[in-house]
């Protein structure tokens, strides 16, 4: 059996650099029991398996794995879900998850996820005094029986922060880019962020004081990977 698996790069840059690389994959293609196994083999720091919505529907359910463990919400994967149904003609208003019910939009080039900040893992957040601090940060030195958050402020009056994250549990040393990171982030600091993570990836990100966070960022296209 060949399974067709779409790869993106989601919440690049403006000129499509950057990005958290995300498999997507049709949900009918790969019995439950093997999607685990497909995700760990595929390496991505998520794969999402997607149960295609029937032609006029505007919701889709979904299933999101680590290479090592199975997740009830994450950000870049929900966010690359709606971009990629859009692209292929089938644009979604929700997403359910196993957390609850992700609400899809646009905002010009961008795509929007909103959902309540506590579906998002634990991470433990640390306050950095400078962003070359943050940069010479070693995955190795952080335990990995938790998920790390580390952040310095590059413009604190616009609300804009440098950004990386360790997940080691996960199967993931670095992340790229974390959605579900920068939920949490938006509501630990109750404002509005713009959001510069790992090599550059960026994210926008909008404050509610009823606990949900819009989570927005461009995505990309790398084309279609063939696992036999």
């Amino acid at each position: 059996m060949t399974v067709d698996v779409s790869v993106l790069r989601v919440f690049t840059d403006a000129e499509g650099n950057f990005g958290n690389p995300l498999g997507v994959v049709d949900a009918a293609a790969v019995p439950a029991g093997e999607r685990q196994r497909l995700a760990t083999e595929l390496g991505y720091s998520e794969t999402i398996f997607i149960d295609l919505p029937e032609p006029g529907s505007t919701t889709a359910h979904a299933r999101i794995f680590t290479p090592a463990v199975e997740l009830p919400f994450a950000g870049h994967p929900t966010l690359g879900a709606a971009w990629w149904l859009r692209q292929r003609g089938t644009p979604i208003h929700t997403l359910q998850v196993p957390a609850g019910i992700v609400q899809i939009s646009e905002d010009g080039p961008l795509t929007v996820i909103r959902a309540r900040a506590e579906w998002s893992p634990e991470f433990v957040i640390q306050d950095l005094s400078s962003v070359d601090e943050l940069l010479a940060a070693d995955p190795a030195a952080y335990p990995d029986d938790v998920y790390h958050y580390l952040w310095a402020w590059l413009d604190r009056d616009r609300g804009h922060i440098r950004s990386r994250m360790f997940a080691n549990e996960l199967g993931v040393p670095e992340d790229e880019a974390t959605g579900s990171a920068a939920a949490r982030m938006t509501d630990y600091l109750s404002r509005d962020l713009t959001i510069t993570q790992g090599r550059g990836s960026q994210l926008y990100t909008r404050w509610s004081p009823e606990g949900w966070v819009g989570v927005a960022g461009r995505v990309v296209s790398d084309g279609v990977r063939h696992v036999g």
